[in-house]
């Protein structure tokens, strides 16, 4: 069931600002805590799907992540405990209509609509976690259309993966095939309809694409 999790899973936590130069380029404060927000699982788009940009914007942009997939349940738990609720990974992208989120953000209004609009999840296969060494230590990178927008380690994470996952269990229980988006490195930007968008782990070989519509 696990290499299927989208067709399992019932939520997508999303951790904001979760690379130190990301917050810089947002001009927002370098969190102190972990903070997190929801995507619908109507979000999740496979590889083969096409993103798609709402009606009334032109642009939307993407923001690069590794996934973390639930596999066992996981409620109060400590950070200690956490690597054991992990089934493996995915490469994600967070797409983001940034006007819409900018335009809530001046009203103190949630984020909903510009992180949770239909393929605003779009997302790689199943890596089953035994095929990781070492977590910390993983490239991420995206480019549109063959040019190279972000690139960044996941040694470079403000919060590590346990500190996320026992954090997020307080408030949520995790479930088997959930995904928590651990944050995007910087050099977020914008994809239009005719672009191409690819994204990938460079130690592990994984490269995911899709078409912008």
């Amino acid at each position: 069931t696990m290499s299927q999790w989208w067709k399992v899973g019932r939520k997508i936590v999303a951790i904001g600002r979760n690379y130190r130069d990301h917050a810089k380029e947002m001009n927002a404060p370098v969190p102190t805590e972990p903070f997190w927000f929801l995507k619908p699982t109507t979000s999740y788009i496979a590889q083969g799907g096409n993103i798609v940009i709402p009606d009334g914007i032109d642009d939307i942009h993407h923001e690069v992540e590794l996934g973390v997939i639930i596999g066992t349940k996981a409620s109060k738990i400590t950070d200690s405990e956490a690597m054991k609720c992990v089934a493996g990974y995915c490469l994600a992208f967070d797409m983001t209509a940034r006007t819409w989120q900018s335009a809530a953000k001046k009203k103190g209004l949630p984020w909903t609509t510009s992180k949770g609009f239909d393929t605003a999840c779009p997302h790689g296969p199943f890596i089953p976690a035994s095929q990781i060494k070492d977590i910390n230590a993983l490239t991420l990178w995206c480019s549109v259309n063959g040019e190279q927008k972000q690139r960044g380690s996941t040694s470079e994470m403000i919060f590590q993966i346990p500190q996320l996952i026992s954090t997020v269990s307080r408030i949520h229980t995790l479930e088997e095939g959930d995904l928590l988006l651990t944050g995007t490195p910087e050099g977020v930007g914008p994809v239009r309809r005719g672009d191409t968008l690819t994204g990938g782990i460079e130690e592990l070989g994984v490269e995911i694409s899709f078409a912008v519509k």
